[in-house]
């Protein structure tokens, strides 16, 4: 879909005629039937197309390049600023994107291709954006690789004074930088350059065709690029039930002739994830496959495992958000993966604009795969359940599958810690009332925080992959606070003198894979969905035990996550249910072992009264 579309002549006309702003809002309001566009982004059209207009007009390129305005890119909800397009000037077709910002400022993280700014917080730098545009169209328009269309991007601050240092131009964005060039305030003439020396020669409405109508399918280079990386990769091989399961789904995938729903359920460590990024696979079938994952710190974990920072950009267009999907026209693309399923989100979810995930991925993809766990449901925003996934799937008129995982791969194989952790925390009755062979699984309980630290550090030191983790029984400091890179300590227990920060708001995606996270405690919201060797739980006063009653409690003021308990201060036992479903969560991370501290002593009796030891 393309807002607006002109020949560089017409643009200009536009623009000097004080009309462009408006075309393009009317444009917005006809396509994508909304009412009205936001303040912001109609005072944006009003600015920054002045200032591009004025690159455009002083360039000295032919009247017949072409021009795109927020062109949306298929199969997603991200919309181009700007492209113009036209011939170099050896006369071969090129086209350059354009990214375009109003801001005045900006600070460097120590995050690739992640920026800070008063106003949105961590984001995109605006040279990556423009770059990963510019990937993906490299790998999934097929006009644009058959016909080897030249492709380059850039980005334009024209309110940004360049600083010295520039925080833009940090080392660690260099890469990035040098392919797509940033310009600012007093870099006018440069970009005019840039442009005329890629696209001045003009005949840019062939290109623009090209564009606009290029089948949206990955090209042969993605598809053995991607392929490869599983290849010797032990992270990702297939174990008994993982195996039948993946074959089971990719066969009902390739067959399918409808709208189709698969729908595979399993506990922790039954395999959902392996078996989800081998479906990665069906991109040899050279169909449009995408993985989706709501939490962005199991995804970049896995974005790693796979690709180990070979590649990552090209590959990063392949995983993808949960909000990613709202707006994307119905079956605009062939195979949805969306592993850890339980956390799409209703409406109330932070910055989404749609009201059901469930919803959008259904509608947008020929086949969606969900993997599930319900019992990971951890905020009352959570929707991803059976039920609400075959509701939406029969409103589609889809064909609904089900598959379950049920061999447990990760706790050493022990189904019987497991189950055991089910049944202490009253989340299910099992065969598991008083233990497991503890041969299989290592679980021990100390008095002291400081010792389950050290024991923690201890297992890191010697080579294992090894974390803290705790409950939701601490406020965590915001980052304008003076807490970006960890550095208040907002896990107290006085009476000890034990104090660590939660994991630093700058790597929080990464944290898990971070050398630097074993000095820093995890959440629910860091570690759900991945693994680890051995983990060592706080279990903080969000969750009580009472001997009289039989049942675990929470007091309101004792959970601090204000999203994680947002309508539900008269519904204490809905609260209780989705902390212990955290803990749950906490508790199944470690492949060999796990070591908790309680803070309320009634709980850590009631743990070890459950025990045979």
């Amino acid at each position: 879909m393309i807002v607006y579309k002109n020949s560089s002549k017409g643009f200009i006309e536009d623009v000097d005629s004080n009309t462009i702003a408006d075309k393009i809002k009317k444009s917005v309001l006809d396509q994508y039937k909304w009412n009205k566009v936001k303040d912001n982004e109609e005072t944006s059209w009003i600015n920054s197309m002045q200032f591009i207009g004025n690159v455009v007009r002083r360039a000295q390129i032919a009247d017949d390049c072409g021009i795109l305005i927020e062109y949306n890119l298929p199969s997603t909800s991200k919309r181009v600023d700007f492209i113009i397009t036209g011939r170099d000037e050896g006369g071969i077709a090129s086209f350059i994107i354009v990214e375009l910002k109003q801001w005045k400022e900006a600070k460097s993280t120590n995050t690739e291709g992640i920026v800070y700014t008063n106003y949105f917080g961590n984001t995109l730098h605006p040279s990556y954006q423009a770059y990963s545009y510019k990937l993906y169209l490299k790998d999934y328009n097929e006009n644009v690789y058959e016909n080897s269309l030249q492709v380059y991007s850039c980005a334009y601050l024209h309110n940004y004074i360049e600083k010295n240092p520039e925080p833009l131009r940090d080392k660690i964005y260099e890469t990035i930088v040098n392919d797509s060039p940033l310009y600012f305030k007093d870099d006018q003439l440069q970009l005019e350059e840039f442009i005329k020396l890629f696209v001045g020669r003009g005949n840019g409405e062939e290109i623009v065709y090209q564009i606009e109508n290029g089948n949206i399918r990955p090209s042969k280079k993605l598809i053995d690029h991607v392929c490869g990386l599983f290849e010797g990769n032990s992270e990702f091989v297939l174990l008994d039930e993982q195996k039948i399961a993946f074959e089971m789904t990719k066969e009902i995938t390739l067959n399918a002739k409808e709208k189709t729903v698969i729908i595979i359920n399993g506990g922790p460590g039954t395999g959902k994830s392996v078996v989800s990024m081998n479906l990665l696979g069906l991109l040899k079938s050279e169909r449009t496959v995408i993985f989706v994952a709501p939490n962005a710190s199991f995804r970049e974990v896995m974005l790693d495992k796979l690709i180990h920072n070979l590649g990552a950009d090209r590959v990063r267009h392949l995983f993808k958000g949960s909000s990613s999907f709202y707006g994307v026209n119905a079956n605009a693309i062939d195979v949805l993966i969306v592993d850890e399923a339980h956390r799409l989100k209703n409406g109330n979810a932070f910055m989404y604009k749609g009201d059901n995930q469930v919803e959008d991925i259904i509608n947008s993809a020929k086949v969606s795969i969900f993997f599930i766990d319900e019992k990971q449901i951890i905020r009352p925003d959570d929707i991803g359940t059976i039920y609400e996934i075959k509701r939406v799937g029969e409103s589609h008129n889809a064909k609904i599958y089900s598959v379950d995982l049920k061999a447990q791969f990760r706790c050493s194989g022990a189904e019987g810690y497991i189950n055991w952790i089910d049944d202490v925390l009253q989340l299910d009755d099992t065969g598991n009332f008083d233990g497991w062979d503890t041969q299989d699984y290592e679980f021990e309980i100390f008095s002291n925080p400081n010792e389950l630290k050290s024991a923690v550090e201890e297992k890191a030191d010697s080579g294992l992959k090894a974390r803290l983790l705790a409950g939701y029984a601490w406020q965590w400091t915001a980052a304008k606070a003076g807490n970006a890179n960890a550095q208040i300590e907002d896990v107290v227990i006085s009476e000890y003198n034990f104090a660590m920060p939660w994991n630093s708001r700058n790597i929080g995606t990464t944290w898990a894979i971070e050398e630097d996270g074993i000095n820093q405690i995890g959440c629910v919201h860091t570690s759900q969905g991945l693994e680890f060797d051995y983990v060592g739980i706080i279990v903080g006063n969000d969750l009580r035990y009472s001997p009289q009653l039989n049942t675990f409690y929470t007091n309101w003021n004792d959970y601090k996550d204000s999203k994680g308990k947002q309508g539900l201060s008269d519904k204490p036992k809905e609260l209780n249910k989705l902390v212990r479903n955290i803990y749950r969560i906490l508790f199944t991370r470690g492949m060999k072992g796990c070591y908790v501290y309680f803070m309320d002593k009634e709980t850590e009796k009631y743990f070890r009264s459950r025990m045979v030891l």
